[in-house]
């Protein structure tokens, strides 16, 4: 697969991708030590947004379009307008700039930053930066996924397998959870919990080897494809899998940011079980 820039390699973007993550991860963590009326917070239907969400977005998308220019569509929490066209370019850019604006706000450590280039629906380069924990994750498509922390070490890493269906430990929120998935969750063959707060910090907890399995389920509300493109390709780069309830891809930029229904992510090794699992408690 051919970069959008003629001049750098998807390697070469993934690795401006990176600096430009740390940045942006320095500048929430000053807005983190800061009061609460600092943060400017707004409460909307969706929840909460904060002067750091914006100066964040501001930030990355600064840094992404004096890179790629008009060459690529961008799409991300802070500019979306609600009936927004999909994108006509092949390659988008998904960014949300503070996923977890809640936990950021409680001060729970558990919030992170998610930037991933989609080609034609699919993302194929992310990154998920959780900056109070000094670290991020990086994908390429069909590459694979690294950690790589402030000092500057870079490793692979790769999910966890070779455990019973029954041991899986699924990662799950400590608040935003439905009737529905408080249901769902209870019939799933594997009952042990790990409470983490934004989705990317639960995805980095499957490819860190501390949880394995992750469900997402649509209510009153759902999440947004920058909610999911960059934790979803860190996640399958790293061996795991991440589709929709019956199998199915999930796609991105498609006129409806909403990821309506279920989704599951996991290790692997047991997602079809997964998915069986989870379709009769869905028709219900």
């Amino acid at each position: 697969m051919n970069s959008p820039l003629l001049h750098l390699t998807l390697a070469d973007i993934l690795e401006r991708t990176i600096e430009l993550s740390w940045t942006a991860a320095a500048i929430l963590k000053a807005y983190y030590r800061g009061s609460r009326a600092d943060l400017d917070v707004l409460d909307k239907a969706e929840g909460p947004v904060t002067v750091a969400d914006r100066a964040v977005d501001r930030h990355i998308l600064d840094g992404i379009q004096a890179m790629c220019g008009d060459s690529c569509g961008y799409l991300t929490e802070e500019t979306y307008q609600a009936g927004d066209a999909q994108l006509p370019q092949d390659w988008v850019w998904i960014i949300d700039p503070l996923d977890g604006t809640r936990d950021f706000i409680d001060k729970t450590g558990e919030y992170a930053i998610h930037i991933a280039l989609t080609y034609q629906h699919r993302p194929v380069l992310a990154v998920v930066t959780i900056p109070e924990s000094d670290r991020l994750y990086a994908a390429l498509a069909g590459v694979g996924t690294w950690q790589i922390t402030g000092d500057g070490v870079r490793q692979p890493v790769t999910v966890a397998r070779s455990k019973q269906l029954t041991d899986l430990i699924v990662v799950a929120s400590r608040n935003h959870r439905s009737k529905g998935l408080v249901r769902l969750l209870a019939q799933l063959p594997c009952q042990q919990q790990l409470e983490v707060g934004s989705i990317g910090c639960k995805i980095a907890a499957i490819v860190e080897q501390r949880a394995d399995v992750y469900v997402s389920l649509s209510g009153t509300s759902a999440p947004k494809d920058w909610d999911l493109a960059a934790p979803e390709l860190i996640l399958t780069a790293a061996g795991g899998q991440f589709t929709h309830q019956d199998g199915t891809e999930l796609r991105y930029n498609q006129g409806d940011v909403t990821q309506w229904g279920c989704a599951i992510a996991s290790t692997g090794e047991w997602h079809q079980q997964l998915l069986d699992a989870a379709t009769p408690n869905l028709l219900n």
